[in-house]
């Protein structure tokens, strides 16, 4: 148990569903705080801490350490920079989309499961950098609708909605690439390219490690091709409205 987070709820006379309510999220998810390795959302932790009259670096000492792996850093710090990022995905959902309990499912499932708790608070910080920067980037998503079918429904229905919710914010467009497309260049694997200050980066990932790319042509030459046969944005969240893969 996180011995620091349980003697301060016990002093403000805090249980986890008192603060769940304030903090306005599930039971459950407020129960888990307490146990070691377990760190609320960038969004949420400032919160907790204040409820609990303490500095957030006195409940979490590692919330605020790298925990990405040392290849992905460099680009962590192009995605805080870009203003735009376009990026497409095969098989599961983007990182900066992904609810708590999906990416930890997902990094459960390959080879960082050892640490999985730890790059779940990075993953959930690294959204909070992009998503809710003062002025947050053009985002632009196209996913293989094999990836909204992947996936235990107790897990993928909370995040679906999720992605229905942020793909109605403005600076946020996705867009389903639907299976009736047939064969697309898009099924050598995912990447993203970011527009930054100092030109375009392209990102490619693997079984192994992810690598940074000035050679973007490829890519657009890829992503022109997907963006032109995934569906419009209202097509697409109609589609994960009615998510009829699910009955």
């Amino acid at each position: 148990m996180n011995r620091a987070v349980q003697v301060a709820m016990a002093k403000a006379g805090q249980t986890a569903e008192s603060l769940a309510a304030q903090v306005g999220v599930d039971p459950k998810t407020a129960a888990r705080w307490v146990s070691q390795g377990r760190i609320p959302q960038t969004r949420h932790r400032a919160q907790v801490a204040e409820i609990l009259n303490k500095d957030i670096e006195e409940l979490w000492p590692d919330a605020l350490k790298r925990r990405e792996p040392a290849w992905f850093r460099p680009w962590t710090e192009i995605e805080r920079e870009a203003s735009g990022l376009r990026w497409f995905e095969s098989a599961v959902l983007p990182g900066l989309l992904q609810t708590e309990e999906y990416a930890r499912a997902v990094l459960k499932s390959g080879p960082l499961m050892a640490d999985a708790e730890a790059y779940v608070d990075a993953r959930l910080r690294r959204q909070a950098a992009v998503l809710e920067r003062p002025r947050p980037p053009l985002l632009v998503f196209v996913i293989d609708e094999a990836a909204l079918r992947r996936g235990d429904p107790e897990v993928m229905q909370p995040q679906l909605d999720h992605l229905i919710e942020l793909a109605r914010r403005p600076n946020v467009l996705v867009h389903v690439l639907p299976l009736n497309a047939g064969l697309h260049p898009g099924q050598a694997g995912p990447f993203i390219i970011a527009s930054t200050p100092d030109g375009e980066v392209g990102y490619l990932d693997d079984q192994a490690a992810g690598r940074l790319t000035n050679d973007v042509a490829p890519l657009w030459a890829v992503w022109d091709t997907v963006r032109s046969v995934a569906l419009p944005r209202d097509q697409t969240i109609d589609l994960l409205r009615a998510r009829s893969w699910m009955t």
